[in-house]
């Protein structure tokens, strides 16, 4: 039964501590074979401390939800906020979808897109996240609905989106859909 003992300096935010909580315990259980039930984790708060001959009172900045912020995004890009959308994205951020060249702006994704489908939209079965040295990756699957360009729906198309934010940004996205085989078997 692992216990663990997390200590933070004052001033983070429940949500924050809870996310916490919740991913260490994962980890833990990741690493070690015990139940959810065997797995405990304390969260301590120290007053203050000192390193390198400096004193801390309070703790750093939060990062936001990883999976949050793509649910946000992608949001935001179904109902064409593409100013709130932009805003969520890291300099340099690329962008690459099944058949297509890497792409940095939304102009190259719009104008790729019309070429495929005048509507589309996501239904959500999951999110998942792991975490790299200094990036979270987002999961993201489920299934596309929408219509094709002759204005016949289509609907239950599955796809997986996989993100890469940092510093509450994101960086990177990649795309794999069914859009092209289901699209194909459609025109017989």
């Amino acid at each position: 039964m692992p216990v663990v003992s997390i200590t933070l300096l004052p001033g983070y935010s429940p949500q924050a501590r809870e996310r916490l909580v919740e991913r260490t315990a994962r980890s833990v259980r990741s690493v070690i074979a015990a139940s959810n039930a065997g797995t405990t984790v304390f969260v301590n708060e120290a007053a203050t401390y000192q390193r390198d001959g400096k004193r801390f009172t309070v703790g750093g900045a939060e990062l936001p939800d990883a999976s949050a912020l793509v649910r946000q995004f992608l949001e935001r890009m179904q109902v064409r906020d593409l100013e709130a959308a932009k805003g969520m994205l890291a300099a340099g951020f690329e962008m690459t979808f099944p058949g297509a060249a890497p792409m940095r702006e939304f102009s190259q994704l719009l104008d790729w897109a019309k070429t495929r489908y005048s509507k589309i939209g996501k239904q959500y079965e999951r999110f998942d996240e792991c975490w790299g040295e200094d990036h979270t990756v987002v999961y993201c699957s489920g299934t596309l609905e929408g219509i094709w360009l002759d204005g016949s729906p289509f609907s239950g198309i599955r796809f997986i989106d996989r993100f890469e934010v940092a510093q509450g940004l994101i960086q990177r996205q990649d795309v794999w859909n069914d859009l092209a085989e289901v699209k194909a078997l459609a025109k017989g």
